[in-house]
């Protein structure tokens, strides 16, 4: 299943958008073998989709028909790391050939794509920046194919 992160900005470069960079790359090398990935990212330039409509529209061009749809939201579910590795394999199993991230601007996702998606991601109540959002959500791809591969990466 492919993976990819959909987000709207565009990254400037700098410590967090190297560690998206890494997590990314080692996340296709480790999940090839798990079927998950290759995974990449596809950023939305703010000035060309304006508003959460525009926005939302520009963020379901980049998905893929059948895509298992997860948005990040901070009114999103707070999995565990290994229940969140759950919702890949299930996703995977179920024959879902990509899974699509998604991530609004800076006023988050417009209600109605968050309604359509199969998940909903929170990294809690609190509210991240976008560039952080991805290196965590980068990082936790990573770990999800740690897990499923049974290495000793995530401990409890």
């Amino acid at each position: 299943m492919r993976l990819r992160i959909a987000s709207v900005g565009r990254a400037k470069g700098g410590p967090e958008a190297a560690l998206v960079s890494d997590y990314m790359a080692r996340a296709s090398k480790a999940g090839r073998a798990l079927g998950l990935g290759p995974v990449d990212l596809l950023e939305i330039d703010e000035r060309k989709a304006q508003g959460k409509t525009a926005q939302a529209e520009a963020l379901l061009r980049a998905c893929p028909d059948g895509a298992f749809l997860i948005a990040l939201d901070e009114r999103g579910d707070t999995p565990t790391s290994p229940r969140f590795a759950q919702w890949l394999a299930t996703a995977r199993d179920a024959g879902r050939r990509d899974a699509v991230f998604l991530i609004g601007g800076g006023d988050g996702l417009a209600p109605d794509l968050v309604a359509r998606c199969d998940k909903v991601l929170s990294f809690g109540r609190l509210v991240w920046p976008h560039m952080l959002a991805r290196a965590m959500l980068s990082e936790q791809i990573y770990r999800a194919t740690q897990i499923l591969s049974g290495t000793p990466y995530h401990r409890v």
